[in-house]
């Protein structure tokens, strides 16, 4: 059904102000030491030409990484083009985390020559290290990081230690870039399965996070206390309750649930997070087909409701467990598994702005996109760093979108998901973001006031092309990794007839 919208920005009512870096992301452990990550999809895949299929394994996912992953070479964070599209996208946090980073053994004194140490399975080097804090600096970042916590360094029986927390927050202070926000661990409700020592229990994370947090306050105060970086719970329903159900957690044996890993706790939270993805991807989606998602749901209502509907979801918990705190989702992408064959393309721009807009609604706080420069769900390709539609379209909403968030009192729906936010240049005025997301119906916008105008579409009107265009114009680097120009084109008052699978922002 085709929809019609009026736009009011002169009546509009604020809801909130939001942290100026609500758009943010991840640096994987993984790619700052090098290491075992999912092996990318082929072009037809990625095209939708190509089926993805891994048979299932009667000994479980574990024994299906073989086909799924490959090592990579450690990421090359001086790299003139990444740091350059990435310093473009503004201010950000960049977590540096992930499973890896649970199990990684700090050699800043090169003592173990390369070799692991028993108990850990990676080793981050003083170099490496460095690297990431470059990087950081570089391009204005603030750092977050999860520690390690496996059986090198303590058993579940042993309260946890900060042997390995000393060497990379002293390292980073005298470095200059501190650690400006930390978590525990990463996604800790998995317990052993995200590398915790043998046996390791809720009750251990408790009593190890509340040692963690004390540590920190008494040696970097100003450092955010996060936590607990919990996933899969919020995934179970959209909001017309047809929603999938489940996410990776669902394929690990021992898992728990958020208030078993904060309940008692007596060191509070700064700042209240979780972990987000639609489901999981053509990857994982044979041994758990009812947490996978196919490419022809990517825009309808219950997919893109998923991001907001866990917001949703976590806010009670978050104003339990840290009230008054912001709510950050530390990792966040259409997919667990490295990202849906569509993932690198147009489709995905539709759930990436979705929740940015939805979740500034809802709440105040930071969304960290999994990721930077990794796997098919990253903004830059891996290794060639070519920007993909998700950067350019992240790109746009930095530039334009403030941080005054207003109700738009427009319900969502398919045609229709309108958000509204201050200017960005500071000027006086709104900034709409109305989302087309009917693939075959037109929607009419009705503009009181002349407009500045960025319509988002995939390449010849190809919802799953890997270029996306602006007003008819393809986004994709010029001539020394230069920047397209980002440029409107003036929209008289009046009504404007959007074309379906597009996104587009007025500047009033």
């Amino acid at each position: 059904m085709a929809q019609f919208v009026k736009l009011h920005p002169d009546t509009l009512k604020a809801l909130r102000e939001v942290n100026p870096r609500l758009m943010s992301y991840n640096v994987e452990f993984a790619e700052v030491t090098g290491g075992t990550f999912w092996k990318a999809y082929t072009p037809g895949q990625v095209a939708g030409t190509e089926e993805f299929y891994v048979e299932p394994s009667a000994d479980g996912i574990a024994s299906m990484y073989k086909d799924l992953m490959q090592v990579y070479p450690p990421i090359d964070l001086y790299n003139e083009k990444l740091r350059k599209l990435a310093k473009n996208l503004g201010p950000a946090w960049v977590r540096v985390s992930g499973t890896w980073a649970t199990k990684t053994y700090y050699d800043f004194d090169g003592t173990t020559n390369g070799n692991v140490p028993e108990g850990y399975l990676n080793v981050l080097t003083k170099e490496q290290w460095i690297g990431v804090l470059d990087f950081v600096k570089e391009i204005g970042a603030k750092l977050m990081i999860s520690m390690a916590n496996c059986p090198g360094l303590h058993s579940a029986e042993e309260p946890w230690n900060p042997s390995e927390a000393e060497k990379i927050f002293g390292l980073s202070k005298e470095y200059g870039v501190p650690i400006s926000a930390a978590e525990f661990a990463n996604e800790p409700n998995m317990l052993e399965e995200t590398g915790f020592p043998k046996g390791y229990t809720a009750a251990d994370y408790r009593r190890d996070q509340d040692l963690f947090f004390k540590w920190l306050r008494a040696n970097y105060p100003d450092c955010i206390c996060v936590g607990p970086s919990s996933v899969g719970e919020g995934l179970t329903l959209g909001m017309d309750g047809e929603g999938k159900s489940g996410g990776v957690e669902q394929l690990v044996g021992e898992n728990c649930s958020t208030a078993d890993l904060l309940e008692g706790t007596t060191e509070p939270l700064d700042v209240f997070s979780y972990h987000y993805y639609n489901g999981v991807s053509e990857r994982l989606a044979s041994v758990m087909p009812q947490g996978h998602w196919q490419a022809e749901e990517a825009n309808t209502e219950s997919y893109l409701d998923v991001a907001l509907n866990c917001a949703r979801v976590y806010v009670p918990t978050r104003d339990k467990y840290c009230p008054g705190g912001e709510m950050w989702v530390t990792e966040s992408g259409d997919a667990g598994g490295g990202g849906d064959t569509w993932a690198s393309t147009y489709l995905d721009v539709f759930r990436t702005l979705n929740e940015l807009g939805g979740f500034a609604t809802i709440t105040n706080g930071v969304i960290f996109h999994n990721t930077l420069a990794s796997s098919d769900y990253g903004f830059l390709a891996r290794q060639v760093f070519d920007p993909r539609p998700n950067y350019f379209a992240v790109l746009l909403w930095n530039r334009l979108m403030g941080t005054t968030v207003y109700d738009t009192a427009e319900p969502i729906r398919e045609g229709a998901h309108v958000f509204a936010h201050s200017r960005k240049d500071g000027k006086e005025g709104v900034v709409y973001l109305v989302i087309n997301n009917s693939l075959i119906e037109t929607t009419t916008v009705e503009l009181p006031k002349d407009a500045e105008r960025y319509t988002l579409a995939g390449e010849k009107g190809n919802v799953r092309a890997t270029v996306m265009t602006l007003n008819d114009k393809p986004l994709v680097l010029g001539e020394n990794n230069s920047l397209p120009e980002l440029a409107p084109v003036t929209q008289k008052s009046g009504t404007v007839e959007l074309a379906p699978a597009t996104c587009t922002f007025f500047v009033i």
